[in-house]
């Protein structure tokens, strides 16, 4: 690949800003720093290219960027101050409190994320790669491109051959969801079947990203962003024979799909395979939330609010994940932990796995002794009641959040592999369009999904879906941090609402996040209202 630092702001879409990047792949850095290049050069690796966009749904996984922004600006987490911990400048509160600038480190980095990728994906289709490497490519680009839509609203693009001096065209929100639309329905005919490898782009990861679009075209074409919004039948019908189009299942156990070799799950649509030693953001996901001397030891940031909590009932599985597996290794349930917090097989109360004398512990048994904090105090994981936190609660204050099992035996670079399409979230889908007024489509009926949901073992949680309120109380209970938390709020008009950490209603602009400052070098592009 080529680079030419004299062009390093002239790329692809112009004004993409180029620091604070959370990977350090060379592919993507190569996709920032360097002109688009021509297939008649003869150079162009588009394998690369493909790769590189293929490792960028690796993003999805960390607890920062645009997981952040799809989580901790909603009802669900937050991300307290605990003394010198974890502050970051107040950048976790601010999401929560949705007081973020255009300066915002996590808004500016999810745009060149997503941006860089679209980069990579044109990179194979404008270069005459191979028809699989292009189809491929087709659909990452539109899941970028669908990202973008739902976080920025506006879509910077470039047509094949155009003059790369020039500043990149930019559509409006409603042309972007329609590009996307019509791109997925040009290939969905064309993409394989799923197999047991779900890391595979296939047919059905197709028709559940068009379900998705369809369900929120209301909201991606409407001229205020904040609605209200009118969910058109037809659009509705058509989220429910793509959902009807899927072949899946769903999994017998809950956390089927999220366990280290959740790669059987039949559930799963589409997912990020992670395997050893290949760099994965996946121990963010029980690391973010759990104490310095838990096992697995964490970073005692993140917690999960008490008022979303009590959504569920307390011994519902999907949160309570108690099988004697999951405490022999870790002294504590998987899902949401609560309460006094116990240690894991072969470690004591402050985390290690040897005692002072350098002597490993072999016979130490989990759920026997009360992990202590920092200052040897019980370590007891209570409801958070501020942003900034201090005091005695400091390191107890917040439930936490672990919504994938840790794989015990590679804690830094687990085997699970990251969701980020599941079937029971097409299966609500599917119910909220009819509910909408689309047709009942020829597949399982709402009472039928409704069964299938509340039928796997453990879950307690009264579900009713056949009432929007209901429906939304669902699909809260079932997806909890799996990045569709915003997109529901805004959707169903909860999003700018009070709730506890943030007493006041929002400025409607929130449903939109800004344009970064350095992306608006492109004189195309236009802030957001309100920024």
């Amino acid at each position: 690949m080529i680079k030419n630092k004299m062009n390093k702001l002239i790329l692809l879409f112009g004004g993409l800003t180029l620091v604070g990047l959370a990977s350090c792949t060379d592919l993507r850095e190569e996709a920032l720093d360097g002109t688009i290049q021509s297939a008649s050069s003869g150079s162009v690796d588009t394998g690369g290219y493909l790769k590189a966009a293929v490792s960028g749904l690796n993003e999805f996984s960390g607890n920062g960027n645009m997981f952040a922004l799809n989580e901790m600006s909603t009802d669900i987490m937050a991300g307290p101050t605990r003394g010198g911990d974890w502050d970051d400048n107040g950048a976790w509160r601010q999401i929560h409190m949705q007081t973020w600038t255009k300066a915002h480190a996590h808004v500016r980095d999810s745009w060149n994320i997503l941006l860089s990728q679209v980069y990579n994906c044109n990179q194979v289709i404008y270069n005459s790669a191979s028809a699989t490497e292009i189809i491929q490519a087709r659909f990452l680009r539109a899941f970028y491109y669908y990202n973008i839509v739902d976080l920025f609203g506006q879509a910077p693009y470039r047509e094949k051959g155009s003059d790369l001096n020039s500043d990149a065209k930019v559509w409006s929100r409603a042309d972007a969801t329609n590009f996307v639309i019509t791109e997925l329905e040009a290939i969905v005919g064309s993409l394989p079947a799923r197999t047991a490898d779900a890391s595979i782009i296939n047919k059905d990861a197709a028709n559940f990203l068009l379900a998705k679009l369809y369900l929120n075209k209301a909201v991606f074409t409407s001229s205020t962003p904040a609605g209200p919004y009118t969910f058109a039948a037809a659009d509705m019908t058509k989220v429910v024979q793509y959902v009807d189009a899927i072949n899946s299942s769903v999994a017998p156990d809950y956390w089927d799909n999220f366990k280290p070799d959740n790669d059987s799950s039949p559930e799963i649509l589409f997912s990020y395979k992670n395997t050893r030693g290949n760099g994965s953001n996946m121990q963010s996901r029980w690391r973010m939330g759990t104490h310095y001397n838990q096992y697995p030891s964490g970073w005692n940031g993140f917690a999960v609010i008490g008022e979303f909590y009590n959504t569920f009932n307390p011994s519902d599985r999907r949160i309570k994940n108690n099988d004697a597996s999951v405490i022999s290794n870790f002294g504590n349930v998987a899902g949401i932990i609560v309460g006094q917090v116990r240690n894991g097989k072969n470690h004591d109360q402050f985390g290690r796995d040897q005692d002072d004398n350098k002597v490993k512990y072999t016979t130490l048994a989990a759920n026997t002794l009360n992990v202590l904090d920092r200052n040897n105090h019980n370590l007891i994981f209570g409801d958070i009641n501020n942003l900034i936190i201090s005091g005695d609660a400091i390191e107890g204050e917040g439930y936490r959040p672990m919504k994938y099992i840790p794989d015990a035996a590679n804690l830094d670079n687990p085997e699970n592999d990251f969701v980020l399409f599941r079937y029971a979230d097409a299966l609500l889908m599917k119910a909220e369009a009819i509910k909408r007024g689309g047709s009942a489509g020829s597949g399982m009926s709402v009472a039928a999904i409704q069964a299938a949901l509340t039928g796997r073992p453990g879950i307690t949680t009264s579900t009713d879906l056949t009432t929007l309120d209901g429906i939304y109380k669902a699909r809260g209970n079932e997806l909890w941090l799996e990045g569709w938390r915003r997109n529901d709020m805004i959707r169903f008009g909860k999003y700018t609402a009070a709730k506890k950490l943030k007493p006041t209603v929002s400025d409607a602009k929130v449903v939109l996040f800004p344009i970064p400052a350095n992306a608006l070098l492109n004189p195309n592009l236009k802030q957001n209202d309100g920024y």
